[in-house]
């Protein structure tokens, strides 16, 4: 059942009245009381470092610590986070606002605690990438010592065609920069141009190490016809070749294709958002071969609605289910599988028609892979075209959402017009509001602020 839904956005920041898009999170394993967010939020002080959101109370409250190096106008670019099982060390992986002109720069970023206000050390930082993605664990390495492995999905655009990449590190506590991280490609087909942006990366605690993405086949204009690839490690990625556990038996090359002949327009549109690439994988930490993924497409063609697909193996990625989910005007899937060996399913659709559309973030568990119905909790609702977009994306090319033990801790943007039929199962703002008048309201308590998007946190416990 829903536990808690929380506006990120502090008290101190009740003024603010940013595009808070795209948000991520990580929560500690070792202690769950221990949260970090992020969003496109700016410095509110205008310094040279972009802001986190921490909380150290399970979410229930939250705060800034501008520790990101690089500040622009929507704060760093990309960001991704990840707690290390075991170290409690804080991982992540930006697009810092400080690029050259016309250029993305990946860098990776290490924080021993999460609460600190000194500005994060890089320990990784290179040109042409898109769309960093964190995923951190601890394990023991040859001499019996705990480690960190740390694994960055990314989409090295230095690369092209081959762009799928995995920057990974076995001992990324440790060593100084770059703390044993090494570029991997993962794409071992024959891509057109390069592969989508979203790599994503999924981690057994066994070692087990999951990768998805997916492979342009044909490019024309914005239409884009893409594969989406499973590849797979058996052992925390230490070989000299990682991720070559899965074969495709059609042509033996490394990977397996879960689902092929998708197609969509690049750069489409929907209501105030981009699209042309949703992507996510989870796996079971009760059963290594179990192992989930999601994606958005639009079947049958250009003119078809944009759709979220969730699929599953249960033999490792080698073979593949068809359709058990799919959400029509979809966005945004997220999936995590908590400690019971349940499915959780974040997706944020388009509702509605014409000036009555609205945005509906839903969140449900599955038992079963969906062979029982599992009914929706709509955390969020709002008209989708209020507010206006300041830029894109509008709610985000992702959001996110992880499991720890039974529980499911999540994030998403949303408009912060503040209705309560808008969270029809309840809501928690720390900004100040008037909810008589649906008024967002300055520090002075008095002072009407427009709306905007915010980052809101959920959890959620069986």
């Amino acid at each position: 059942m829903l536990q808690r839904l929380v506006n990120l956005i502090p008290p101190a920041l009740s003024g603010e009245a940013n595009q808070d898009s795209e948000p991520n999170i990580a929560v500690n394993p070792a202690n769950t009381n221990q949260m970090v967010a992020t969003a496109f939020t700016p410095d509110p002080l205008q310094g040279p470092n972009a802001p986190i959101y921490v909380s150290r109370d399970g979410g229930q409250t939250w705060a800034l610590r501008t520790v990101v190096p690089g500040d622009g106008p929507a704060g760093t670019g990309d960001i991704s986070v990840g707690f290390a099982s075991g170290s409690g060390i804080l991982y992540v992986g930006i697009l810092s606002a400080d690029a050259p002109a016309n250029q993305t720069r990946l860098q990776i970023l290490r924080n021993t605690s999460y609460l600190s206000t000194a500005t994060m050390p890089v320990l990784v930082d290179r040109l042409g990438v898109d769309q960093p993605w964190v995923v951190a664990a601890s394990a023991q390495d040859q001499a019996g010592q705990a480690a960190d492995h740390v694994y960055v999905g990314n989409n090295d655009l230095a690369a092209q065609p081959k762009t799928a990449t995995v920057d990974l590190s076995l001992n990324a506590a440790a060593a100084a920069a770059p703390a044993g991280f090494a570029t991997h490609r993962i794409e071992a087909g024959a891509p057109v141009g390069q592969d989508g942006p979203p790599i994503r990366i999924a981690v057994h605690p066994a070692g087990t190490i999951y990768a998805a993405h997916q492979r342009w086949t044909a490019v024309s204009g914005n239409n884009i016809t893409f594969e989406v690839v499973v590849t797979r490690d058996d052992n925390w990625a230490t070989a000299a070749n990682p991720f070559a556990a899965l074969t495709d038996p059609a042509d033996g090359s490394v990977g397996m294709r879960a689902a092929t002949g998708l197609t969509a327009v690049w750069n489409g549109s929907m209501g105030q958002e981009r699209l042309g690439a949703d992507s996510a994988i989870a796996v079971d930490p009760t059963n290594r071969d179990v192992v989930w993924i999601a994606w958005g497409d639009q079947p049958g063609g250009a003119r078809a609605p944009w759709t979220i697909h969730v699929r599953r193996s249960v033999d490792g990625g080698q073979t593949w289910s068809g359709d058990l989910r799919t959400v029509s005007k979809g966005k945004n899937p997220c999936l995590a599988v908590n400690a019971a060996g349940h499915l959780g399913f974040l997706c944020q659709a388009l509702i509605g028609r014409g000036t009555a559309q609205r945005w509906e973030t839903t969140f449900e568990v599955t038992t079963d892979g969906w062979a029982t119905a599992a009914v929706p909790t709509v955390l969020h609702t709002a008209l989708a075209a209020s507010p206006a977009f300041t830029f894109l994306p509008y709610l985000g090319d992702y959001a996110r959402v992880v499991a720890a033990d039974n529980a499911f801790y999540g994030v998403f943007s949303g408009s912060n017009h503040p209705d309560r039929a808008n969270f029809p199962n309840g809501v928690t703002y720390q900004r100040n509001v008037d909810w008589n008048a649906h008024r967002l309201l300055d520090l002075d308590g008095t002072t009407a602020v427009p709306d905007s998007i915010d980052p809101f946190f959920f959890t959620w416990t069986d």
